[in-house]
């Protein structure tokens, strides 16, 4: 794909203690998306695919139009950030996926969500 084309996505994850019940095995984790366009053509973010995996290996599979009831455009340079969750029924798991993209010389390519952890802070040393 051309460098015309270019998304970098960045994404920082924290639990989110008063949405969870750790007794009954509910972990809710908030994440932090950055998209930047830093190729040189706008494009419009159509779709997300996420895969979610927990501590078990089970993997949970979304797919939907745009993020946060939006489909936003980006011009070169451009950045969007959202906030959205997840809930896991274990402490710890990962997120990684795609956002279907349109340019607007209606060239349709995919940008690269790179895999993130979710992860209760007790567990980390």
């Amino acid at each position: 794909m051309s460098e015309q084309y270019r998304i970098e996505v960045e994404v920082s994850a924290f639990f989110i203690e008063e949405q969870s019940d750790i007794a009954h095995d509910q972990y809710a984790f908030g994440y932090q998306v950055r998209i930047r366009n830093l190729g040189n053509i706008g494009a419009t973010l159509i779709s997300r695919h996420w895969l979610i995996s927990d501590a078990h290996g089970a993997l949970q599979e979304v797919r939907g139009q745009g993020v946060i009831g939006e489909q936003p455009h980006l011009a070169p340079g451009q950045v969007f950030e959202y906030s959205s969750w997840a809930q896991l029924t274990t402490p710890w798991g990962q997120m990684r996926g795609s956002y279907q993209m349109q340019a607007d010389d209606g060239q349709r390519f995919d940008a690269d969500i790179p895999e993130f952890h979710l992860v209760l802070p007790r567990m980390l040393h």
